[in-house]
């Protein structure tokens, strides 16, 4: 979007506690009740999951909250660990292009990953250490994963 140096910081609270959480729309306030004066664009980033009327949920948060602040919802296409996958460096035995067509990337891929690198026991699974980490990597993230 024009800063490609742009701060980006994952809501520490309120915990939304899942998907089903983060959809819902008065979660939704409460995060943006708390860091509205303070966020130029807010981003809700979820897996699809396997769930074909995911988009039509995502456009109307995103007309719901959007009038009054940048807000952008978007889904995976596969499960959110791929995006994650896409930012980090990946062990030396791993082909990106069988990740990306992997379709329990969550089981056969993220999850071993995070028992490698030893955060499998943190917050999410590892979701949040490994997501910050690649948080850092937007540029390789959207070149692996252009949608």
């Amino acid at each position: 979007m024009g800063r490609p140096h742009a701060k980006i910081l994952i809501c520490r609270g309120p915990k939304l506690g899942g998907v089903g959480e983060a959809l819902k729309s008065r979660r939704i306030q409460e995060v943006v009740d708390k860091y509205g004066g303070m966020t130029d664009i807010f981003i809700l980033c979820v897996g699809r999951d396997g769930n074909r009327g995911r988009r039509q949920r995502l456009d109307h948060i995103q007309n719901e909250f959007g009038n009054d602040h940048t807000f952008l919802a978007e889904n995976a296409w596969e499960e959110i660990e791929t995006w994650i996958l896409a930012g980090l460096k990946l062990p030396g035995n791993w082909r990106w292009a069988d990740v990306r067509a992997e379709i329990h990337v969550k089981e056969n891929n993220f999850e071993p990953l995070a028992g490698l690198r030893g955060v499998a026991d943190g917050p999410g699974g590892g979701r949040k250490t490994l997501g910050e980490e690649a948080a850092h990597n937007t540029m390789k993230i959207r070149r692996k994963c252009p949608e």
